[in-house]
């Protein structure tokens, strides 16, 4: 297959969503994952995105990384963060001399694939939106959220104009910014607080409006923010989350609203609990903790920052995926304890 279709490497919540839209509003789009009975049901019957925002059915052109041919411009990168380099190795050679790789990922993935695939062939991206991959064919869109987009060099030009009007016609609100690791270094702070709530098999809400366990939120968002700090980075809010109420030097009262936000913005999705508790508790699969949080604590590390409780929870995560502690309160309790 060649031509120049947006290529979507990994079909499931996010990269599934966006390709579905995309076709929808007639661009070329073309699908790519190892999901087999995936791809067949996406250029088949087609791709159904159901839930709260819209209800519809869309065939889009898919294919396994196997079935791949021709080189590529624009490259979704849609993966768990866990699964890039291994999607690195199949895609590089399809990405066009001149092209790019949009991480549209949860996590500071720009950082392994512009090792691989130089800085300048590699776009930033965040998103915040809520969806889920039901099965084959099957995802749901649960909620709509900030959607940014930005050079990782900060020096944005035509083909960043472009992937920002392509994800204006997904998300009306998304952002052009010159600062995207502020965007992606601000939902770290938000991410490792999601990890926490899959220490349990409550809800998102359920976690954030319990007072008992705000301590561990409080520490995981001042974690992040010495990290980042440290690191030079200006940090970005995005849906109510203000990373700025997680500064040291922030009264702890700012951080108590923040979370008292998430509980009210995570009450009216129909997506109540993470992606990560579906990795564990329903996929039975090892979830992005050390792309997406370890990495915090190996970076934080390198300028001289402490992260014990970021380092408990890559622990504990792991203990879940290995069968080791069950998802509760009495795991959870564990965070606390450092807290």
């Amino acid at each position: 297959m060649s031509g120049d279709p947006i290529l979507i490497w990994g079909a499931g919540a996010i990269g599934g969503t966006l390709g579905a839209y995309w076709k929808r509003a007639g661009h070329d789009v073309l699908l790519v994952d190892i999901e087999k009975a995936h791809v067949e049901t996406c250029r088949t019957r087609g791709l159904h995105i159901f839930g709260p925002i819209e209800d519809f059915t869309i065939a889009v052109p898919a294919v396994t990384p196997d079935e791949l041919t021709g080189t590529y411009s624009r490259i979704v990168l849609a993966v768990k963060a866990q699964a890039t380099e291994a999607a690195l190795d199949k895609l590089l050679p399809h990405l066009a001399a001149d092209g790019y790789i949009l991480s549209a990922q949860n996590g500071l993935n720009e950082i392994a694939i512009a090792k691989r695939a130089g800085v300048s062939r590699t776009m930033g991206c965040f998103v915040n939106f809520g969806a889920d991959w039901h099965g084959p064919g099957e995802i749901l869109f649960g909620n709509r959220a900030a959607v940014v987009v930005g050079e990782i060099d900060g020096k944005n030009g035509p083909r960043t104009q472009a992937m920002f009007e392509l994800l204006k016609g997904f998300e009306p609100n998304a952002v052009l910014t010159d600062n995207i690791w502020g965007y992606l270094w601000g939902k770290l702070a938000y991410g490792a607080m999601l990890f926490a709530t899959a220490l349990t098999m409550d809800s998102m809400t359920a976690n954030f409006e319990d007072p008992r366990r705000t301590p561990a939120f409080v520490a995981l968002g001042r974690e992040v923010m010495a990290a980042a700090r440290a690191r030079k980075i200006a940090p970005v809010g995005f849906n109510g989350f203000d990373p700025a109420d997680f500064m040291p030097e922030a009264p702890l009262d700012r951080a108590r609203e923040t979370i008292a936000r998430l509980a009210e913005h995570n009450r009216y999705t129909a997506k109540t609990h993470s992606g990560i508790y579906r990795d564990l508790a329903v996929r039975k699969r090892k979830t992005e903790i050390d792309p997406q949080i370890g990495i915090i604590v190996e970076l934080a590390r390198e300028v001289g920052v402490a992260t014990p409780v970021l380092a408990k929870l890559v622990e504990l995560i792991h203990a879940i995926e290995d069968g080791k502690k069950p998802m509760a309160y009495e795991t959870f309790a564990e965070l606390l304890a450092l807290c």
